[in-house]
């Protein structure tokens, strides 16, 4: 009697497979269109990190009153190589003079890198208004990028956290303001301005890098902002 060796299912062989590629790879991480204020998980090993962040309104005849935004923080420990991309596209098209569309995008990316790799970060960011066949719409694109590197990891603090928040909650409100583009540009502005200050703090309470000189491993903790408006 031969007795036949149990089979391993194809899909438990598969997973065996892609798990061990992932261990000896390298790790990426990737977020794509990111609508709230979510942390991504660190590691405490160097890795490579690719985000993406987008909002994109188009306001026409059937949906005059177009409002859409971003809010991510992506919290990275130590890097090899980081790549963020922030885009924020409004489009208003086809509308009449006496009714015009209003279409307004708004995208925040905060991203924090850490280690002697922290500055080389290849960081984009754009926004793009256009108005097709519409010529009293109005359309505003903001994008917002905060890069905030530390020779140590950073952690955002408990008060941070509440306090972008709250932040994220008054961008949320500006789509029922019904405000001027003029008067919403002001306030998208001063929300970034308090952000940047957020950020600020947090980068000067990491911990410094003692006994070394090498300016990769013992440098000030920077946070620049990004800013395109159209």
């Amino acid at each position: 009697m031969h007795h036949r060796k149990p089979r391993t299912p194809t899909t438990t062989k598969t997973a065996v497979r892609l798990g061990a590629a992932v261990t000896a790879g390298l790790a990426i991480t990737a977020i794509t269109t990111t609508a709230h204020a979510t942390p991504t998980p660190t590691s405490t090993l160097p890795h490579a990190a690719i985000t993406v962040d987008t909002a994109y309104s188009h306001a026409d005849r059937t949906h005059m009153n177009q409002f859409q935004k971003t809010f991510a923080i992506h919290e990275y420990g130590p890097t090899i190589a980081v790549t963020a991309n922030n885009r924020a596209t409004a489009i208003s098209t086809g509308c009449s003079i006496n009714n015009p569309c209003r279409s307004i995008a708004l995208s925040y990316q905060i991203v924090t890198t850490t280690g002697p790799n922290a500055r080389l970060i290849n960081a984009t960011n754009l926004s793009k208004a256009l108005n097709n066949h519409c010529p009293t719409c109005q359309t505003l694109s903001a994008a917002y990028q905060f890069i905030v590197a530390t020779p140590r990891q950073l952690h955002l603090s408990h008060q941070a956290r509440t306090e972008l928040t709250d932040i994220n909650h008054q961008i949320d409100a500006l789509k029922t303001s019904h405000l001027p583009i003029n008067q919403i540009t002001h306030h998208a502005d001063h929300l970034a301005h308090q952000i940047k200050t957020i950020l600020d703090h947090e980068a000067t309470q990491t911990p410094h890098t003692h006994n070394t000189t090498n300016p990769q491993t013992n440098f000030t903790p920077t946070v620049t902002l990004h800013r395109h408006i159209h």
